[in-house]
């Protein structure tokens, strides 16, 4: 397995040896891409799982934490889903880029238990491996990237460590120049 540069104070094993850290649908997705050896999965405190609070406790460069952001919106009464991979210096354009790659006329973060109960994921640890096939996961240029990037596992007590060329190649993934824009 790799030497991950971004995992701080954590010990980093592969995905596959630790799959009690990973929703169910992560768990089956990396196994399936054939990445559960080369993803690495780190352990951490479930109250430590927002990402300024994990960074700053581990030691993970918050310029290495990617955020998977869910976004719905309605078209001719069908609520349309996508994830939205952004590096956390940034925020998602939801209502200019994610609006029109969604083909609605307004988009706005999921509520909590839509996102919750269409991922199957934990509410703060929702991670794009993993979504339902239909939905689009939409990566930033600086998240497809980057060498290494610390994500959710579909849990608030384990993140992932995966490379940015990976997330790029997820089933519906597409590659957005500008989907983030800067914080201010």
């Amino acid at each position: 397995m790799r030497s991950w540069s971004i995992a701080g104070s954590l010990d980093v094993v592969p995905a596959a040896e630790r799959p009690d850290l990973l929703a169910e649908p992560v768990a089956k997705a990396l196994r399936e891409l054939g990445a559960d050896t080369e993803a690495g999965v780190v352990e951490i405190d479930p109250d430590l799982a927002d990402t300024e609070q994990f960074c700053e406790t581990y030691g993970s460069p918050l310029d290495a934490s990617a955020n998977c952001v869910v976004v719905a919106g309605k078209r001719a009464g069908e609520v349309r889903y996508a994830a939205a991979m952004v590096l956390a210096t940034t925020r998602a354009d939801v209502n200019n880029v994610i609006r029109r790659r969604l083909d609605v006329r307004k988009a706005s973060f999921a509520p909590m238990a839509d996102a919750v109960a269409q991922t199957g994921m934990a509410y703060g640890g929702i991670t794009p491996i993993g979504l339902p096939d239909d939905w689009p996961v939409l990566v930033d240029t600086a998240v497809a990237e980057a060498a290494e990037v610390v994500i959710g596992s579909g849990t608030r007590g384990g993140k992932l460590l995966v490379t940015g060329e990976l997330l790029a190649s997820l089933p519906g993934a597409d590659v957005i120049d500008g989907l983030a824009k800067p914080i201010i």
